[in-house]
């Protein structure tokens, strides 16, 4: 590839995207939209942003961001596999990425992009890119005292960018002549420029007062605090040319930093969000992809044929297909699909599509109301869970959820969207270190005057008080214990619902959380009971609404799903 032609290379790359002519899923073809997009928009004297113009370096030197990335690039050697040593050749996909995130700037010459999010599944050359990019920071990059890092939750994370760039610097004597970088055993360095590149985790290292030209996160699904994050985000800040460079498989828990900022990416290339300095791909599969065909495994790997090879990827898409147990495992870790759970019980892509932004629960009042109610004093949430009918769709139903935790657990629980849900009024925090259930009684108040309560289902444990006083305000308070006799045709029912799109919601996060976190844990009666795999994975929204349905569904009342699927609640 001609270093002339790395722009061309990635203008094509996004319009066969687009046109269909290259397999992708809608994320791909949006970050290829909004790159063609910003080139016809970003244009003139006046536009903020110029796309790999000629800039000069220190020396007068002329160059072009986007080109020189590229070239530089495909001048190191790869580490690892059959092509160990031989030059690297960036593919098209790889060739976009990086001409886009390091072509775009503004009329000083300074980084458009300031964050980055690639999500990509593993053997896709992940850690060669990054690691190359890495080296180009701390060495190409024109910056006095650069601090490249890698960054991970653990040492032996971090170091497999680094070490990856080690290998390279050490195998490439023209790099270490040409920029005079020293490699030791810990660090590279640049003596003239005062730069630095070294491996970083939160495992023994302060992270605090960082001063990062560079901060590569590797992995970030694995990371179970936004520590990290947060410390890069921060010590990026500091510089005018920064980058903080995130690529990271899927993974499962929902409710991590990597969600997190995957969700505001989605929500950016969907037109929901404006911030031009965020740049974002995730490579995946579109909602009704056949799992089990070979273009899904295509879409989902963009080095397919590459470094992705069919014929290792083939055999363990088909020994998928036999065994159920291991489809989730392949799905994350081949199709790039986040899951909660290696047994998960929700088709978390059929809740997705039941979701419904114009329901307004304000346009209930009046309506029959089931209430299930999930209590919980500490660590746990406590769920209220509102079920109504359908108000369109026959045998169907719609569902808002109220949550509450105490101030001392979102602000102690490490989980990072807490706080997000509370400022957003998703999440009620009452003070102290235990849930105040007064607020929550005051709800059901506010509720009963609102809504033709006909049932509020509740588990007994902890509720022998608020349950007292509801009574005698006249609720209908009905207990139900947490049982697989009680719960089991609800929950089935509740899955039913769902398949078949009868069950509406408001897009909860929350619920949608808990409904990922959900292990279904079947007997040899075929009974099924809500459980979760970890303490943190929270499904009490789902146990309330399983309360809920099971009150809303009438003994005798049937959930037909398909032609040859019915379930009864008796």
């Amino acid at each position: 590839m001609a270093n002339s032609s790395y722009a061309a290379t990635a203008k094509q790359y996004a319009q066969s995207v687009v046109t269909g002519a290259i397999p992708a899923c809608h994320w791909v073809q949006l970050a290829c939209q909004r790159q063609l997009n910003d080139l016809a928009r970003f244009k003139g004297r006046d536009s903020p942003y110029r796309f790999n113009p000629k800039l000069s370096d220190r020396n007068g030197r002329g160059f072009r961001p986007a080109d020189n990335l590229c070239a530089f690039i495909e001048r190191l050697p790869h580490v690892k596999g059959p092509l160990a040593g031989e030059p690297i050749s960036l593919e098209p996909w790889q060739v976009f990425i990086l001409t886009t995130v390091f072509g775009w700037v503004t009329p000083d010459g300074k980084r458009r992009f300031r964050r980055s999010y690639i999500e990509v599944r593993r053997g896709n050359a992940k850690s060669t890119l990054s690691s190359a990019v890495a080296l180009y920071m701390l060495a190409a990059d024109h910056e006095g005292g650069a601090e490249v890092y890698s960054l991970a939750t653990t040492r032996d994370q971090a170091r497999i960018v680094f070490g990856d760039a080690q290998t390279m610097a050490r195998r490439s004597p023209g790099f270490r002549t040409r920029f005079s970088v020293n490699v030791g055993a810990h660090n590279m360095h640049v003596l003239a420029s005062g730069s630095k590149f070294e491996a970083l985790s939160a495992e023994g290292s302060t992270l605090d007062g960082l001063n990062i030209h560079f901060g590569c996160v590797d992995e970030l699904h694995a990371h179970k605090t936004r520590t990290v994050y947060d410390v890069v985000e921060t010590g990026t800040g500091k510089r005018d040319n920064s980058l903080l460079w995130v690529i990271t498989t899927a993974g499962s828990n929902r409710a991590g930093i990597c969600y997190e900022v995957r969700t505001f990416v989605s929500k950016l290339l969907d037109g929901v969000f404006e911030d031009d300095t965020q740049f974002g791909i995730i490579y995946g599969l579109d909602d009704g992809d056949d799992w089990t065909s070979e273009n899904a495994l295509i879409k989902a790997n963009p080095n397919w044929g590459i470094s992705v090879r069919p014929e290792i990827l083939g055999p363990l898409q088909a020994k998928a297909m036999q065994l159920p147990s291991a489809v989730n495992n392949f799905k994350t870790k081949h199709l790039n699909e986040w899951v909660n759970a290696d047994t998960a019980w929700m088709d978390m892509r059929a809740w997705d599509a039941c979701a419904d932004t114009s329901l307004d629960i304000d346009n209930f009042i009046g309506q029959p109301c089931w209430i299930g109610l999930d209590l919980a004093s500490k660590t746990d949430i406590a769920a209220l869970i509102l079920v109504f009918a359908h108000p369109e769709i026959a045998d169907a139903y719609v569902t808002f959820g109220k949550y509450y935790l105490p101030e001392d657990t979102v602000h102690g629980a490490g989980n990072s969207q807490y706080s997000g849900w509370m400022r957003t009024g998703r999440l009620t925090v009452t003070p102290g270190n235990v849930i105040d259930f007064s607020w929550i009684e005051a709800d059901l108040l506010d509720m009963a005057s609102r809504f033709a309560i006909q049932a509020v289902a509740f588990d007994p444990f902890q509720a022998t008080q608020l349950s007292t006083r509801m009574l005698a305000e006249g609720l209908p308070m009905i207990e139900v214990r947490p049982t697989v006799l009680n719960f089991s045709e609800p929950m089935k029912i509740l899955e039913a619902l769902v398949l078949q799109k009868k069950l509406a919601h408001d897009s909860d996060p929350v619920l949608t959380w808990m409904a990922s976190n959900v292990v279904a844990h079947l007997d040899v009666k075929d009974n099924i009971y809500p459980r979760k795999e970890r303490p943190e994975n929270k499904i009490d929204g789902i146990v309330a609404l399983i309360m809920a349905l099971s009150r809303a569904i009438k003994p005798g009342d049937s959930v037909v799903l398909g032609a040859d699927y019915e379930l009864m609640l008796l």
